[in-house]
């Protein structure tokens, strides 16, 4: 059975699903094993696994679970695609490199953040260098994290947030957005904290790309998401604006996001270099709304 059945109802569900899937397809997974356990003291890993020649120049790349509970959506796509024997079809010199949760933590205790409250998304800069400032935040982290959530506590939230929305005049809603979900550095129990360092999900992430992507020439990869657009639909985030002839490549478009620049200057050597490819690969990847 194929469809519905692919999605699961927890992380260990998700896990066993992927792994019997790939099993089926007479792939072989290798696990990385997260330092933590789950809510019920289960194994929490990340498992990777190839498909075609191992030479392939030509590489597609399926992420899932990079917000942890998203990873739902994910791992039920990646787990469709094996059970419809999509790995049948690839076209010559060709090979997809599957990553089921790269956040596991977050995926089995129903979080977006890892074990460290780290959005994985805003952990990708150079530590080693001045990290990005973000004073919109500094100004609103009490009213975004009160101590107390009363209901006096709440009013007093709302009401700070829209005045100080209210005093960047026209800009206001898009600053407020910015300082919000743009991440920071410097609270670390805050909203989209970026860390203080490489988390583990990121140091495993980086090793398997090194393991699996040097001979790769093209590169496209779908990092699965949700709660973006209306229910049922895919919206691809892209390097590319619209007007750009690379952003009509690939399926549904809805819209168009941009990769973070401080991001990318931030990162060193080869993860930059990586990450530079990646995203601009990325803009083919091809993302059906009936797909997912």
């Amino acid at each position: 059975m194929i469809g519905a059945d692919s999605f699961s109802s927890s992380y260990s569900e998700a896990r066993e699903k992927f792994q019997e899937a790939v099993a089926a397809a007479r792939g072989s997974t290798e696990s990385f094993k997260h330092p933590r356990s789950g809510p019920g003291g289960e194994e929490l890993a990340v498992d990777a696994v190839w498909f075609g020649p191992s030479d392939a120049s030509r590489v597609l790349v399926l992420i899932s679970g990079t917000h942890g509970v998203e990873g739902y959506c994910g791992s039920g796509a990646q787990v469709d695609w094996l059970r419809r024997e999509e790995f049948k079809v690839l076209p010559a010199d060709t090979g997809v490199l599957m990553i089921h949760v790269i956040n596991p933590y977050g995926f089995a205790w129903t979080r977006r953040v890892n074990e460290d409250n780290v959005d994985l998304n805003r952990n990708w800069v150079d530590f080693s260098e001045p990290l990005p400032p973000n004073p919109g935040y500094v100004e609103l982290a009490e009213n975004l994290c009160p101590s107390e959530w009363t209901a006096e506590a709440q009013e007093a939230t709302a009401r700070n947030m829209a005045a100080w929305q209210a005093s960047h005049g026209a800009q206001g809603a898009a600053d407020f957005r910015q300082a919000v979900t743009g991440g920071q550095y410097t609270h670390p129990l805050g909203l989209f904290f970026g860390g203080s360092g490489p988390s583990w999900s990121r140091r495993t992430q980086t090793a398997i790309f090194q393991k699996y992507l040097t001979r790769a020439k093209r590169l496209g990869v779908i990092d699965y998401h949700t709660g973006l657009g209306p229910c049922g639909y895919a919206e691809r985030l892209t390097v590319f604006p619209p007007e750009e002839p690379e952003f009509k490549r690939g399926g549904m478009v809805r819209s168009c996001g941009h990769v973070d620049e401080e991001r990318n200057r931030g990162l060193e050597g080869r993860e930059r270099r990586q990450h530079q490819r990646l995203s601009r690969a990325a803009s083919s990847c091809r993302v059906y709304g009936d797909r997912l």
